[in-house]
């Protein structure tokens, strides 16, 4: 009996073995292990953190000047040895000392396979000398449910324009998750990637193109064409950009990040410019490195020019004076404004208004105006009546429901057309929480908010809803040559 029950125990013991075994070399093999360290950039730990340190020391005393009321989008950052790029790279301590990003979508060219669309890692996490980054689990949803991505083990594994990068991005970051994206070939590959992260864009959310410049030109001619470069980057011209040979391999990337910068607002920043005749190379063939940052509004209303924005208790009046307003035609008497605030100049403005209306998050009215014939008093008290009795997709507001509403006042700014080329340019220049649509063919127009773009974040999809809105097929955008004029809001909402 004794030698049954050992028996059974043995078999036990070598099973639990045998799954412990297996779970550990299933997780092994699910990490993606660093190739590149020891030859791009040391392979140990110490030796890392220590090169990163003495470069970061060699950029202190440089200073950046961001944009007011803005925060880091998104970086272009190279990819070469760190004793040739280094230095540049480095550079990008100027802006990451006080961002705690949780995620960093790093998008690199392929040098080594040759495919078409994008290839996104299947692997649980990247491994450098530093430690592990897991993969989000973003990651995973780009790949199984769009066409666009799939996992290429040959190119996860020769590739090193993701993992060069990774290291000075966890120095300064410390922790994130990561959506790496290794990009092919495709003529509309701009465009569908885009779209395809576009959603993904949140405050916490870090997108970095990883590229070198220009290739194996004397120094002097390097110079000059990565200038030229970095002018097109910075005035966002991805026309030019698209065009130019030996201006960049991570290209695509660069562009994605330009579509991006167009679609809202973002601003570029050049950080640092060199090349490898400047560190370690030989100046008759050098590679050329950028550094650059892309600053944007943290909300749509950073996108309102500072001398027609109003200040947060003049919006708050305007939101009291509404209430106050759609209360009055409801027989109420309350007086909830201050009639000496009325007085403030500023709402002598001629701007266009609109008020919104919801009650549990649910649309109850919306009425504005988007001309400037009215002061900004004259239009949140007119469309505040409208909006409560007289939009025609609700009956009249009665008076227990204006105490579960919430009111927002938007005031715009003077609309101005947006010149386009086709379908594919006018999807590139929407700024997704930024713009306001207006869309007009012949006696017909419809305008969306910035603030519809919650709901739409695609620009396909906004402007197929703003056309049905206009009585148009919800593909009229694709097909006709329509009018868009675009404009900037600034909006408040109720404080309780």
């Amino acid at each position: 009996m004794k030698r049954i029950s050992s028996l059974f125990f043995t078999i036990f013991l070598t099973l639990c073995l045998a799954t412990f075994f297996q779970v550990n070399t299933a997780n092994a093999n699910n990490i993606r292990k660093p190739v590149y360290a020891g030859s791009f950039y040391p392979g140990t730990r110490s030796e890392l953190t220590s090169i990163i340190e003495q470069l970061t020391n060699r950029v202190k005393q440089t200073h950046v000047q961001h944009p007011p009321h803005t925060s880091l989008k998104a970086l272009i950052m190279p990819h070469a040895g760190y004793i040739y790029s280094g230095l540049t790279a480095a550079h990008i301590s100027l802006v990451l000392k006080d961002n705690q990003f949780k995620r960093v979508i790093v998008m690199a060219p392929d040098h080594r396979v040759g495919f078409q669309g994008g290839a996104i890692s299947d692997v649980g996490a990247y491994e450098t000398p530093l430690g592990l980054i897991p993969l989000n689990q973003d990651a995973t949803m780009l790949r199984d449910n769009n066409h666009l991505f799939q996992a290429i083990p040959a190119s996860d594994q020769l590739e090193h324009s993701v993992e060069v990068v990774l290291p000075f991005l966890q120095y300064f970051l410390k922790k994130f998750e990561l959506i790496p994206i290794v990009l092919g070939q495709g003529s509309d590959l701009v465009d569908r990637v885009s779209t395809a992260l576009d959603p993904l864009l949140d405050k916490k959310t870090l997108l970095v193109a990883s590229s070198d410049l220009s290739h194996y030109l004397s120094y002097q001619e390097a110079v000059d064409r990565d200038r030229e470069t970095i002018d097109m980057i910075l005035n966002l011209k991805a026309g030019k950009l698209l065009k130019r040979e030996n201006a960049a391999c991570g290209r695509i990337p660069i562009l994605i990040v330009i579509n991006m910068a167009r679609r809202h607002g973002w601003q570029p920043i050049l950080l640092h410019y060199s090349n490898s005749g400047d560190t370690a190379g030989d100046p008759s063939r050098v590679v050329g490195y950028g550094a650059i940052a892309f600053y944007g509004g943290s909300s749509m209303q950073n996108s309102i020019d500072s001398s027609q924005s109003l200040k947060k208790h003049q919006g708050q009046t305007l939101v009291r004076l509404a209430r106050q307003t759609i209360a009055e035609r409801l027989g109420e008497k309350s007086t909830i404004v201050d009639p000496e605030t009325l007085a403030d100049s500023a709402f002598q403005d001629h701007r266009g208004t609109f008020v919104t209306l919801t009650i549990n998050k649910q649309l109850r009215g919306c009425i504005g105006n988007l001309d400037s014939t009215e002061s900004i008093l004259a239009g949140i008290k007119r469309n505040a009546i409208n909006a409560a009795f007289h939009d025609p997709r609700f009956p009249s507001l009665k008076a227990d429901e204006l105490n579960r509403a919430d009111i927002e006042v938007s005031i715009l700014t003077e609309p101005h057309p947006l010149e386009y080329g086709d379908s594919k340019d006018l999807l590139a220049k929407l700024r997704v929480n930024v713009d306001g649509v207006i869309l007009r063919k012949g006696p017909v127009s419809a305008t969306f908010l910035p603030q519809v773009w919650e709901q739409l974040p695609r620009p396909e999809q906004f402007l197929s809803h703003l056309c049905r809105k206009a009585g148009l097929p919800a593909d009229d955008w694709k097909e006709s040559r329509l009018d868009i004029l675009t404009y900037q809001v600034q909006y408040f909402e109720e404080e309780k």
